[in-house]
């Protein structure tokens, strides 16, 4: 009901409060989260990116021009609370969490593990590196981080931006710094030098992981 009476409060033209608004927000992704899991999608969630920046631009231009930078503000506390709720009714969907913020790999991969079950591998995740640390060191950085804190086997791997048909050639950049990473790790004598176990660990991140987690029909 309270979720009704704030969304008629604005379709009158009425502001809503800043608690209003944060409990709506509030009512909204947990009333998506449900919907995902009902309908057994895979839930996505990107955060820690601050819009539109540059006022003058802004106005000269429009928004999402290009003045966009990170934000320092890491939700962390109230994504493990929205992730318990869920949980809570046993309706916690498979999630991929990403932020543009690569100081929060760690928190994410914390995270991670407090609400992993049977249902699925890696059931929650962390996303790959995007936007901002869609590079070398930024790719590396998130691999490293997944791999000492959650399943870097069960990593759904690289995302597509489906906007743009040149960005399919991420994927290609990101297996060759993924392979040169593990092969790293095989060379200092950190993971054997099994070629079986090694190639299949590539396939899936690359792309087997991906078809089983989303389910694709392929």
């Amino acid at each position: 009901m309270l979720f009704r009476s704030i969304f008629l409060k604005r379709l009158n033209r009425m502001i809503p409060t800043r608690e209003e608004q944060l409990k709506f927000k509030t009512a909204f992704m947990l009333f998506a989260g449900r919907e995902y899991h009902r309908l057994d999608w895979a839930m996505q969630l990107h955060f820690g990116c601050k819009r539109d920046n540059n006022t003058r631009m802004y106005e000269k231009l429009g928004p999402d021009t290009g003045y966009d930078c990170i934000n320092n503000d890491a939700p962390s506390a109230q994504m493990a609370d929205f992730l318990d709720a869920l949980c809570k009714t046993d309706e916690l969907p498979r999630t991929i969490l990403y932020s543009l913020n690569p100081n929060d790999n760690q928190s994410i991969g914390t995270i991670l593990g407090c609400f992993q079950d049977s249902s699925a591998v890696a059931k929650i995740q962390q996303g790959s590196a995007w936007w901002f640390n869609d590079h070398k060191i930024g790719i590396t950085e998130q691999l490293i981080s997944l791999a000492n804190l959650g399943n870097l086997s069960g990593f759904v791997g690289m995302l597509t931006d489906s906007r743009s048909f040149l960005s399919y050639t991420r994927h290609e950049y990101f297996r060759r710094i993924l392979c040169n990473l593990i092969g790293t790790w095989v060379e200092g004598g950190g993971f054997p030098a099994d070629m079986d176990t090694l190639s299949e660990i590539i396939r899936d991140i690359s792309y087997y992981n991906a078809k089983r987690y989303f389910k694709f029909d392929i």
